[in-house]
């Protein structure tokens, strides 16, 4: 395996120092050691303080990791990317804010949304959604979409992760007109915005299966405003389930995709996260509600455990403020 084991069976995060051969693939690509790393995080800070266009919640070493990671140690995109973050919460408040994550099991329980425990041959975490399992008439895309960006909230905790980004599978087997009407067009473009413009999560690639008419009716809509780039990651197989293997080796994928490996539902994510304070902690902070009467926590989780918590508010007088942050909107535009 390339980079790192995969070895993790379980259902939770890995919030440990990545593996070294995943530090190593790091090194490689964009020069990240521990003393660049360093370096980076605290040119980084001083530039977001300097430029003044967005006051980020928090700007501890962990945090503005995520941001450095995704753009490769360049920090004029990194910022643009953390000014896009909050601009997209700012303007979508109701896609993160007073939401019970907790509440949404109902998307586990339809089997529409799985993040498996284990990863790609290449180390990336995987997003798994079976549309056909959604029933527009129990609940709308927006709830889909608030289950997405709660997922990739938490992936994006993993060291690893940061590091090796994740790829998504869009099986859209059983897709019909019922589910195409709900996606709007305003409702595709906020879409899009988020994964190229505003997520802290790599996306190396998407890879769409079992598609219909109706997705060509809607990519051909969406399609003029993907970048090459975003193009270039886009891989439609069909049913050829020997095109999408040669992509993602079997031994990795579950059984119903020609794998070996056990299918993993939604709701054993937020079970676990109920068991996590340090995950709880951080969902707190970003505007979810996790009641306490909900949490199971063991002594031995009942702590913080962050990599890093050095750092400063861009607000001084007001850094312990959990609250959403003031933004600008001169941001030049992204390039995930």
């Amino acid at each position: 395996m390339p980079y790192g084991e995969n070895d993790i069976r379980k259902t939770q995060l890995d919030l440990s120092e990545p593996p070294e051969s995943v530090l190593e693939y790091a090194r490689i690509t964009y020069g990240e050691t521990p003393e660049t790393r360093k370096q980076a995080i605290e040119e980084f800070r001083d530039y977001i303080f300097d430029q003044e266009q967005c006051n980020p919640h928090r700007t501890d070493d962990a945090f503005l990791l995520k941001f450095l990671r995704a753009r490769k140690f360049n920090i004029p995109k990194a910022h643009r990317l953390l000014c896009r973050y909050y601009s997209f919460k700012e303007n979508n408040p109701h896609l993160h804010r007073d939401i019970r994550p907790l509440d949404l099991k109902f998307i586990g329980d339809d089997d529409v949304l799985s993040v498996p425990p284990y990863r790609d041959q290449h180390g990336h975490r995987m997003m798994i959604y079976r549309v056909g399992n959604w029933d527009p008439n129990k609940y709308g895309v927006e709830e889909l979409f608030k289950a997405s960006v709660i997922t990739l909230e938490l992936g994006i905790l993993e060291p690893r992760c940061q590091i090796m980004g994740g790829i998504c599978i869009l099986d859209l087997k059983g897709l019909s007109l019922n589910h195409t009407w709900q996606v709007t067009p305003a409702m595709a473009m906020k879409m899009l915005e988020f994964v190229t413009k505003s997520c802290t999560m790599k996306i190396e690639a998407v890879h769409v299966l079992h598609q219909s008419w109706y997705f060509d009716m809607m990519y051909s809509g969406v399609k003029p405003f993907l970048s090459q780039k975003a193009r270039d990651k886009l891989f439609i197989h069909g049913d050829d389930m020997e095109s999408f293997h040669q992509h993602i080796d079997p031994k990795y994928l579950p059984t119903r995709y020609g794998g070996s490996q056990d299918d993993v539902n939604f709701n054993e994510w937020l079970e676990w996260l109920k068991t996590q304070q340090f995950i709880v902690d951080e969902m707190r902070s970003l505007g979810y509600i996790i009641d306490d009467a909900d949490l199971a926590i063991e002594p031995e989780n009942n702590k913080n455990v962050p990599p890093s918590e050095s750092g400063r508010s861009v607000d001084d007088d007001d850094s312990s403020s959990s609250d959403e942050s003031i933004y600008f909107t001169d941001c030049e535009d992204g390039d995930q």
